[in-house]
């Protein structure tokens, strides 16, 4: 509760915010962690975690490759069962705010299906919406879904995040990846002259765009949010090649695997393909196991519950 009393303090005067905010915004790039992007809820999840870190070896080690500052749920989970995160973020996300890229979004949302990749780019959409509505002529239609028009996000966490912003009839797939995206009713097969507009990022799998354009689709992409490579932190490396206890690896991007992988020592790597892997999909299943992994298996899905679901029958086999 003690840690729960300081972050609440923090927060509601504004230390928190200025803390978890102190890098400069650049190039016309908006940081997520800002007023909007931090609820009171996140950091009490914080101050939840601060006040659950073990005060024994952990049981295991958790490890994450997610950008930078998106930690928290599955540090939360991990505290749980007594185990400690190591945090190794091959990249950072940012919104990307510049008029050619709100202009791509304005043209985007005239499209009459709407693919969103991600809830980066959910945030990315509020960011440039709510910049949008500082600008002396508004670029982005209001209101934003226009009548008729559908939207599709990639998973539940995606479509929540639509919801949450106004978004009415998300739908999402059960299988939640591109060829789960791709194969739901309505983004099949398109008639002459049928436009997709797409909400991403440059990089990634690059295997949606080409499949609705084979379909007959004219995709309007706006690349609205940046991954920006990263370092890895040298602590967390460090704590990765001393870890005594059992690791698990929450793998929910390939490209991100590869990332860290290229950016490890030799020593850390080998550690790391010592873990186990829960991942997210079939897909990324095989990918690990390609890369040198041996003990691989398939989330429930992406979430980070999903996830990190292996410590939870460790701790009842254990009982």
């Amino acid at each position: 509760m003690r840690a729960e009393a300081i972050v609440r303090e923090r927060v509601r005067t504004g230390t928190y915010l200025q803390e978890r905010n102190d890098k400069p915004e650049t190039n016309g790039a908006m940081r997520r962690c800002d007023a909007r992007r931090l609820p009171l809820r996140a950091a009490l999840c914080e101050a939840d975690c601060m006040s659950r870190e073990p005060t024994t070896p952990p049981r295991w080690y958790v490890i994450s490759l997610r950008p930078s500052d998106e930690h928290e749920s599955l540090r939360c989970i991990a505290a749980q069962y007594g185990s400690a995160l190591i945090e190794l973020s091959p990249w950072s996300i940012r919104s990307d705010n510049r008029a050619v890229t709100r202009a791509a979004l304005a043209e985007a949302l005239r499209a009459t299906r709407i693919v969103v990749t991600s809830p980066n780019a959910v945030r990315a959409l509020r960011d440039l919406c709510a910049a949008d509505a500082r600008e002396a002529v508004p670029a982005l239609p209001q209101p934003l879904q226009r009548a008729g028009q559908v939207w599709y996000a990639v998973g539940a966490g995606s479509a929540q995040a639509l919801a949450d912003f106004g978004i009415a009839d998300v739908r999402w797939p059960e299988r939640m990846d591109s060829e789960g995206l791709l194969a739901l009713p309505g983004l099949e097969r398109f008639d002459a002259g049928e436009s997709v507009g797409l909400l991403t990022a440059p990089g990634g799998r690059g295997v949606i765009a080409p499949t609705l354009t084979a379909r007959g689709a004219q995709v309007r992409r706006a690349d609205i949010y940046l991954r920006e490579p990263a370092p890895l932190d040298r602590f967390m490396i460090a704590r990765l090649t001393a870890a005594h206890a059992p690791l698990l690896l929450a793998l929910s991007s390939g490209e991100a695997l590869q990332r860290v992988l290229e950016q490890l020592p030799a020593q850390a790597a080998a550690r790391l393909r010592q873990a186990r892997v829960s991942a997210a999909s079939e897909r990324l299943a095989q990918l690990a196991r390609e890369a040198g992994f041996s003990e691989v298996e398939v989330a429930a899905g992406p979430g980070a519950r999903e996830l990190l679901a292996p410590l939870a029958g460790d701790e009842s086999g254990a009982g």
